[in-house]
């Protein structure tokens, strides 16, 4: 983990394919361990984080349906494959050969230039700069929640890694290119604990122009998925913006719906 650099690849496989090719946006950090549920029951309260932007592929692979290919090229230690080709379970992050990358670009057909274009990391030197100060002026280099809590506030990848967990795209446009999106919290920051800053489902993937009318409570959503449309709103920015209204961007889950019910309540400019 703490070997990756920014603009690295990483691929990742899951239910015995790879379905996705990731770049690194940032050097690993520490991190308090995410609720695993039961799992996990043994791990450190404490761990490494390493931000990854994906990119979902067209064509996923099934890695043991070219063993004949791959299994040459399987390290000897560390290998994130058995020699059929199926998962090692309990290898997260492995290092491979620029060989086996390259033969996994081939087969999944993915556009590797751009990929790595398009998530290029981007680098904020002053908003870095600004975090640390505030991190160590407050003292709170052992506090790893407070921490991540000040890395959210100042647009880091804490909230939206979270809430990449649960949302693919902007709802509204579509955009599914994390670049060009927001994570926009429902309830916002100001109103809400240490446990709902940073939780996933308090947070939704918007296009800027539709984070700024959420934000401001000029649209929200009611939980089946309509667009509801506060009566101040002057229609032409909806005609402008290209954002039809009625629409129905999908159901939402329960736990998303509590906060819905919050930012309805009382950011939502019904009047």
């Amino acid at each position: 983990m703490q070997e990756v650099i920014p603009g690295d690849l990483v691929f990742s496989y899951c239910d015995t394919y790879i379905k996705a090719v990731g770049v690194v946006q940032r050097k690993a950090t520490t991190a308090p361990k995410p609720d695993f549920q039961d799992a996990g029951s043994n791990w450190s309260n404490e761990g490494w984080y390493v931000e990854v932007d994906f990119w979902e592929l067209d064509h996923p692979i099934r890695p043991r349906d070219f063993i004949e290919q791959i299994a040459p090229l399987l390290p000897d230690k560390y290998s994130p494959l058995q020699s059929n080709g199926s998962g090692l379970q309990g290898v997260y992050l492995t290092e491979i050969s620029s060989q086996f990358g390259q033969l996994l670009i081939q087969l999944s057909q993915a556009n590797v230039t751009l990929i790595s274009q398009e998530l290029a990391p981007t680098f904020e030197e002053d908003s870095d700069y600004e975090i640390d100060l505030e991190i160590k002026a407050n003292n709170l280099e052992g506090d790893l929640v407070k921490v991540q809590l000040v890395k959210a506030r100042r647009g880091q990848g804490v909230f939206k890694a979270n809430v990449r967990q649960i949302e693919k795209s902007c709802r509204v446009t579509g955009v599914a290119n994390i670049r060009h999106l927001r994570a926009s919290h429902i309830k916002p920051w100001s109103k809400s604990n240490n446990q709902e800053k940073l939780d996933g489902f308090n947070g939704l993937l918007l296009s800027p122009h539709v984070d700024h009318l959420f934000d401001r409570g000029f649209i929200s959503f009611r939980n089946d998925g309509e667009l509801i449309v506060a009566k101040k709103l002057n229609k032409d920015v909806l005609s402008r913006w290209s954002i039809p209204s009625p629409q129905n961007v999908g159901k939402f889950n329960s736990k998303q719906i509590s906060y819905l019910e919050f930012h309805r309540d009382v950011v939502f400019n019904s009047a």
